[in-house]
Formats: structure tokens, sequence, C-alpha cells
């Protein structure tokens, strides 16, 4: 019996990437997005892998169709045995030029869309007492970066959310699992119909990786206990060193931040915001930055464990040159 994973944002973007990449695998998909055009358009793309695809147009800032969208899933395609959080919208402006409810719509989609697929997947999953809920982070859940405060704060949210109920999930017994993927800098459409006031195109900031290889982790961790995983060596090195020297980092950033986001292209005043509204359009996995040569492969998941034994390794270095400095300054 085929496997069923939800994707949510599965309309473009990273969300499109993994729903194909699960159907690849074999997996039958129901796909949530805002879109319908768009959408049905990514399940013929599942559908061409020979597995079943159900795409439901869905809002994840509401949570009744969240709900709603579970309870078809297991009605048309079976149990759902992992749940992908992927939707996300952000704010390409500083903090002053923002407004509260560009704020909320963002924390909406990006912070409590997380949720509310967590709590409909849960709800299914503990009966079962099996299921495995992926959350799709970011570097930026770890290092906030200028000019996308509103979505930083809530990959900030979604984390400290999942915490709580890893620790609830352990208390209990449950095998249910929950995993984070921390994903770097990805080629999508979101730098193209993301709501910007910088008056300049936005860009990721490089490297650069194909939404293939967030993909690809995306699968891993539903198929592996692993507690996160972090994808490319810039996330690794994003979060190693904010954790290392914070201060350095706010300093670093308040130049490369704004640098590392914009090019020199001026945006047109009347460009397409998801924020609120989908934008219509052929929009797939990828976005418009093939010419640069975005990664296809490389260091792509470093995970829980590789973590924990990089740790050890650094404080077992560090107490190494901290006993060496001890016996020199004895002498």
């Amino acid at each position: 019996m085929s496997k069923v994973v939800v994707v949510t944002g599965a309309g473009a973007g990273i969300g499109r990437s993994t729903a194909l990449e699960f159907a690849r695998a074999g997996w039958d998909v129901a796909l949530l997005s805002r879109d319908p055009g768009r959408l049905e358009s990514a399940a013929e793309e599942v559908r061409s892998f020979g597995v079943r695809a159900l795409p439901v147009p869905t809002d994840v800032a509401d949570a009744a169709a969240v709900e709603a969208a579970a309870e078809r899933a297991e009605a048309e395609l079976g149990p759902i045995d992992a749940w992908v959080n992927v939707a996300m919208a952000t704010v390409f402006a500083p903090v002053s030029e923002l407004t509260p409810e560009e704020v909320l719509r963002a924390t909406q989609v990006t912070y409590l869309g997380q949720v509310h697929g967590i709590m409909s997947a849960l709800r299914r999953m503990r009966a079962r007492d099996r299921g495995t809920i992926v959350s799709v982070g970011s570097a930026l859940a770890h290092r906030a970066i200028p000019l996308q405060a509103a979505y930083c704060g809530a990959k900030f949210a979604t984390r400290g959310f999942i915490d709580s109920l890893r620790s609830e999930l352990i208390h209990d017994g449950s095998k249910v699992h929950v995993t984070t993927v921390d994903l770097p800098a990805c080629n999508t459409p979101q730098f193209d119909w993301s709501m910007n006031k910088m008056g300049r195109k936005a860009q990721p900031v490089e490297p650069i990786y194909q939404p293939e290889v967030a993909a690809r982790a995306i699968l891993y961790a539903a198929m592996h206990r692993r507690r996160q995983v972090w994808v490319g060596l810039p996330t690794v090195a994003t979060i190693v060193a904010d954790r290392i020297a914070p201060g350095l980092v706010d300093r670093y950033l308040a130049d490369a931040g704004y640098k590392g986001q914009l090019t020199e292209e001026k945006r047109a005043a009347d460009a397409p915001a998801n924020l609120f509204e989908p934008v219509p359009g052929p929009y797939g996995a990828h976005g418009r930055f093939d010419d640069r040569q975005p990664r296809t492969a490389g260091w792509e998941v470093f995970t829980s464990r590789q973590r924990d034994a990089f740790w050890l390794g650094v404080l077992a270095t560090a107490a190494v040159g901290v006993s060496a400095l001890a016996r020199r300054l004895r002498r």
C-alpha cells in the first residue's frame, strides 16, 4: 500500500519540488496551496510518476480550511503518513515600513500555517501512534536578517512551538515523530512575487541552491528519525557563526544583509505581491536564477547526529586549548 503525504505550499517553489520528490519515491500526494490552476498543474506533474495526486486549494492561515483538507486527504487517499509544512509568506522591507496588517498576514501564513498543519496532522497521527511531521524552516529560524523581520519572527516562533511539542510527545511515549529541515537560499519564485517595498528586485543570498536539493532533504527527513536536518554548508555556517559571535553577525548583516538580498534592477511599482492574494501565472519549482548555476549537489544534509558530533568536536578542541593555556600560565 502506498504511503500518503500532505505538502503545503505545493503549487510552486520548494513545496512543488517536494511534492514531486515524494511522488518519485512512490508516495501518494495531497497538495495544498491557494491558486487552483497552479495546484492542478503541480498535481498533473505528480501523477506522471504513476501515483495519486489530490489538489486541495487551501489557505493555510485558515485553520478550518486546513482541517477540511486533512479530512479530504484521508477520505480520498488514505491515512496520512507524513505531513510537510512548506507554505510561507514574507515582506522585503525594514520594520519601519511594515504595517500591522502585513506583519499579521506573514505571521498567519508562515507561523500559524505551520501550527494549523501540525495540529491537523497530530489529531490523526496520535490515534494511530505513528507518522512524521516535517517542518520546513530556514537558517533564518536561527539567525534573523534585516528586511525580513516578519518572516524571521514567524520562523523563530515555529521553532519554539515544535520544541514544546517534542517534549510533550516524549512525555506521552508517542511514536509520532517531528523533525525540522532548515534550508539555505533557494532558487524559487518567491523573489518575484513576495511583497517588496525596497524599489529593487529581491534575490536569494548566494550561494543559491536549487529547490530539488531542499526536496531531497525533506524526503530524507520524512523517512529517517532525525530531530533536525540542516541543509547546505551556508546554513551550518550561519547558525554556528551566530552562536559564537552574534554581535559581529549583527554588524556584518547591517551591510551584507541589504546588498545580498537586493539586485540593482528596479522593481516595477505595480509588480505582483502574493501576501494577501495568490499571484496567477505559470510559476513552477524554479525561480529566475537558473543562470546563476545554483547548486544541485554537494554537502546537502547535516543531520542532528552529525551536528551533535560537530559540537562535541568543537567543545573537545576548546577544552584542549584551555587546558594547554592553563599549563603555560602555571609555568
